[in-house]
């Protein structure tokens, strides 16, 4: 499991030097987040925001937090970090990949502030990436779907066609294959993170289709309602628990926890210690959490799918590993090897199985 991994003390000087700000502690930092929803979304932002809010609780009058709901991925992005980082924000968290260009823009601008961009790649002296290995929940998500499909026909709601997303529906036919060889997947492509509109509409029609579990990349409870008014199909929460979809059809769901990482970079902003980083962490350095198994799953399938989470989470399983070919039948990942990290972080192709194609 990577963990993230700090520069030597000298190489840290070396650089501060190099960008002419060498870092201090301060007595109080002010904290500034990004949503692309709004913070009661039910899902990926609320659940930023619930974590910003503890991190708030647990520093006290150490910190100040402002935030910007409701950001769209773009030129208003650039326009809503410079003016959060010309109001005396010292560390802006940005928590949506489309806002990647617009950080490394802002943060050009300004040297002295730290920025932490969610879900990204590109990083600058300035700025640190964070992102979580939702593939691993995926995996659980798909054995669950896999074996509570009584159609064979699973839905997933797929936001944008960028590596993390590929990724999860990668995992999550895996996983559902493993176990029901007869399973098929219907992806729909929402192209966007959050439109309850227009989530529901791809729920419904996965539905119509056929399908009796749905799985989504996208941020509103609307696909668990709309399942719930179909009656008799499953859903995940995706990125909060969603519980108050479960038993039926919500039966478990992705968690990200992301206020431990909150806590730890506004304290290193505080006590002078900050570096640009890379972390990518899951199931196993508790970034990415399963929820609770609800009663509609059977007692030995739910010990199955807790027994995978722990796998995932000890080391001993990596939900990528061979055999495994790619859609188009040729070789990828060879028996018992694993996929590396360069691979999974720039994935753009979909595994032997799994029918149609992905948006260019």
């Amino acid at each position: 499991m990577q963990r993230r991994q700090f520069l030597a003390t000298t190489a840290a000087t070396a650089l501060a030097a190099a960008t002419g700000s060498v870092a201090q502690a301060a007595d109080k930092v002010k904290v500034g987040f990004i949503y692309v929803g709004p913070v009661n979304d039910g899902g990926w932002t609320q659940h930023h925001h619930e974590a910003a809010l503890e991190m708030v609780e647990t520093l006290g009058d150490k910190v100040e937090m402002v935030y910007q709901e409701n950001v769209p991925e773009g030129p208003d992005a650039e326009r809503a970090m410079t003016q959060m980082a010309l109001d005396g924000a010292n560390l802006i968290f940005t928590t949506s990949f489309g806002f990647m260009d617009a950080t490394i823009n802002v943060a050009a601008k300004f040297p002295d502030v730290k920025f932490e961009h969610a879900t990204g790649y590109k990083t600058a002296p300035n700025v640190g990436v964070y992102s979580a290995r939702f593939y691993e929940g995926r995996a659980v998500q798909g054995f669950l779907a896999g074996k509570m499909t009584k159609s064979n026909k699973i839905g997933y709601i797929a936001s944008f066609p960028i590596p993390e997303v590929i990724r999860g529906i990668n995992s999550a036919f895996i996983h559902a294959r493993k176990v029901n060889p007869d399973v098929e997947f219907s992806v729909i492509w929402a192209f966007t993170w959050f439109d309850p509109a227009k989530e529901a509409d791809a729920a419904t029609a996965l539905i119509e289709q056929g399908c009796d579990v749905i799985l989504q990349h996208t941020d509103s409870t609307a696909p668990q309602a709309a399942a719930q008014k179909a009656g008799n199909v499953y859903t995940f929460g995706q990125a909060a628990d969603m519980a108050e979809y479960a038993p039926m059809p919500r039966i478990s769901s992705i968690i990200d926890v992301w206020a431990p990482y909150y806590i730890a970079r506004t304290e290193a902003v505080l006590n002078g210690t900050w570096e640009s980083d890379n972390t990518w962490d899951g199931i196993g350095a508790g970034m990415v959490g399963i929820g609770e198994i609800s009663s509609a799953v059977p007692a030995d399938v739910k010990a199955e799918a807790e027994a995978l989470r722990d796998s995932i989470a000890a080391g001993e399983y990596h939900p990528f590993t061979g055999p495994l070919k790619k859609q188009d039948g040729s070789d990828w990942l060879a028996e018992g090897e694993t996929a590396d990290d360069g691979t999974l972080a720039g994935m753009n192709f979909f595994v032997e199985g799994l029918t149609g194609d992905i948006p260019s």
